[in-house]
């Protein structure tokens, strides 16, 4: 399992380390491992683009909704003003990615 980082500790989860990870366990070169780990966001983001929903088993899914017109508010100003309408992407959290977060709450 991962590392539970402290809160105070503010890592980011990057390309290069996660192409580092996947290096240091498969033992590959890390060109190929930058190539496996490229890939794997490169199909994520097409399927998304087809609209097919992404699911990946005990971490969560994204899929793409539609967003209609609305109309908004500037907070500022209070100027109402024409929100387009748009795609999104929405990430559901897996009951086991949840579970996992909330691990350290539970002992308290």
């Amino acid at each position: 399992m991962a590392e539970k980082n402290n809160t105070s500790e503010k890592n980011t989860v990057t390309r290069a380390h996660l192409t580092e990870l996947v290096y240091r366990e498969l033992g590959l070169p890390y060109t190929e491992c930058a190539v496996i780990v490229n890939s794997l966001f490169e199909e994520i983001i097409a399927s998304l683009v087809r609209g097919e929903p992404v699911k990946i088993s005990s971490f969560g899914s994204f899929e793409v909704r539609d967003k209609k017109e609305r109309i908004g508010r500037n907070p500022k100003t209070k100027k109402e003003a024409v929100i387009a309408k748009r795609k999104a992407i929405s990430f559901y959290a897996s009951y086991n990615l949840k579970k996992e977060i909330n691990s350290d709450t539970e002992d308290k």
